[in-house]
């Protein structure tokens, strides 16, 4: 019997070998193929898939080498940033793919294409290549189905304007403290070399924990140094071929990110505990995003369920700010930077950018209702997303079979890629001058400039598109036009010009200028 019971047993093991040896060679060879042929035969273009590493090692390497270069400062830098793919374009026109590792990944160009991958957000779902990656980027942006719409509707009253402006005090803070630096800075010569990109990650990581948590950067700064290093260790993973169970594997960045995150969450556990007890010893809610989340939170499960339990969990709490904190400080620091930037470079649209804010201001602080009135300061903005969008791609993966995008049918595994960057450039959208800086463009508003078409997506679009755009706007207006008040700049000779993605568009060298004091 023992004997018997043995053989059964190494039966057993000798299948579930088998089984998971015959899944990976599917996944790995056959999967890959399959597509492969069907989208050759659908006309289609791309490089033949090669076993696990796809287009992964050349797209490497030449990023690696491009980033070892510098530009002069133009606007044309997609082939620096994309190298691998301005090849393939070259090559094979936009209608093309290329691999990650074992996955198709299908470019899309076309106007109508983008639009209909943005609208039909149940059919073309984020992708979920690392589970690992997904502790850097959880909460709204990564749910799906009825968890995202329950979100959704419960985060919806902390972006509204009305909540926004209760903000403002809190943005206004924030911003001075680093006006007041600056002029200590340049006071003794009257003018200083500063790069801003540290300035402007300090500053919107000081804002988005004052706005978010009603606390100040020096005590949110320990969350926002874990959430940086966690992002640098996202995009090591994001570029490696993604094996599954790869993350059980005790490498040290898997460590790492466990580590990380295990931090994040205590320091944001605390924070959140704290001001629940408050809200249920009594206190009114505060005015700020977590404030809002809670109360927001505590009402719907109230009205939804007479044993008053959350309609999100602590962990969904916990969750959402975190995500609070990389979206709301990250998006906005590189707006910032590079609106600076290109104000240093153009100075006949900073000065008309300072005659307008000292138009509607003064010397005064800029209060909430006349940030909406700086119409040319809107145009600049836009005009820096077009040319430097935070997230120059934005991709979708498709879950299920025969899913029909236009004329093409979409294989099941296969992601969608949309290229903000490129669309942003490209001339047969935007004109022979598509890569100038151009405000008087967006003179008319974004839907005029775009004539309507999908061809602007900064902050995504449809039913997801980025809830906290209006908090970053108002945000950078404010920044910009208290700088103004006081300030004129210029590109410090320093400088060197060579942007860089680490999630978000960044400035790989640092961004310096040269203040000086109005």
């Amino acid at each position: 019997m023992g004997e018997s019971m043995w053989s059964i047993v190494k039966w057993l093991v000798c299948g579930l070998i088998l089984i998971w040896v015959w899944k990976f060679f599917n996944w790995v060879w056959l999967k890959p193929k399959r597509a492969e042929k069907s989208l050759r035969q659908q006309g289609l273009k791309g490089n033949s898939y090669r076993f696990l590493i796809g287009d992964l090692k050349e797209t490497s390497r030449l990023r690696n080498e491009a980033k070892k270069k510098t530009l002069p400062f133009t606007n044309d830098f997609f082939s620096h940033l994309f190298p691998f793919h301005q090849q393939h374009f070259n090559k094979y026109g936009q209608n093309c793919w290329t691999w990650l590792g074992p996955i198709p990944v299908i470019n899309i160009a076309d106007p109508e294409l983008i639009k209909e991958v943005f609208s039909r957000m149940n059919e073309f779902k984020k992708a979920k290549l690392n589970p690992l990656v997904a502790l850097l980027v959880p909460g709204l942006v990564s749910a799906e189905g009825e968890k995202w719409v329950k979100h959704r509707r419960l985060i919806n009253p902390a972006f509204h304007m009305g909540k926004l402006k209760l903000m403002h005090p809190a943005f206004n803070a924030s911003v001075s403290e680093l006006v007041n630096k600056w002029e200590k800075i340049v006071s003794k010569t009257g003018s200083s070399e500063i790069d801003l990109w540290p300035h402007f990650s300090s500053l919107t990581a000081d804002a988005i924990s004052r706005a978010a948590f009603g606390s100040s950067y020096e005590e949110g700064r320990m969350i926002f140094e874990l959430v940086l290093e966690q992002m640098e260790l996202a995009l090591r993973l994001l570029q490696s071929v993604p094996i599954p169970g790869k993350r059980f594997l005790p490498t040290k960045t898997n460590r790492r990110m466990r580590q990380l995150n295990s931090e994040i969450q205590k320091l944001l556990v605390a924070i959140i505990d704290k001001r629940k007890k408050e809200m249920e010893a009594g206190e009114a809610a505060k005015d700020d995003l977590l404030g809002t989340l809670l109360d927001s939170n505590f009402k719907d499960s109230s009205e939804r369920n007479q044993k008053r339990k959350l309609s999100m969990t602590f962990q969904d709490i916990v969750d959402e700010c975190k995500l609070f904190y990389l979206a709301g400080q990250e998006s906005t620091s590189v707006l910032l930077t590079w609106t600076l930037l290109l104000l240093s470079k153009h100075q006949d649209w900073q000065t008309r950018a300072r005659e307008e804010v000292l138009a509607t201001f003064g010397k005064n602080e800029p209060d909430f209702d006349g940030l909406h009135q700086l119409k040319i300061l809107t145009m600049i903005l836009h005009e820096v997303m077009r040319l430097y969008p935070p997230v120059c791609t934005i991709s979708r993966m498709v879950f299920d079979d025969e899913t029909k995008l236009g004329h093409l049918t979409i294989p099941r595994g296969s992601m969608v890629s949309m290229s903000a960057l490129y669309t942003h450039h490209d001339p047969k959208f935007w004109g022979d001058d598509a890569l100038e800086f151009n405000p008087e463009r967006f003179s008319e508003g974004v839907a005029k400039a775009t004539k309507g078409s999908t061809v602007f997506f900064p902050f995504g679009w449809g039913p997801r598109i980025c809830i906290g755009q209006n908090f970053a706007l108002i945000e950078a207006k404010l920044a910009v036009a208290m700088i103004l008040q006081r300030f004129s700049f210029e590109l410090a000779p320093t400088y060197a010009h060579s942007p860089t993605t680490v999630l978000t568009l960044q400035p790989q060298h640092g961004a310096q200028v040269i203040l000086h004091q109005l």
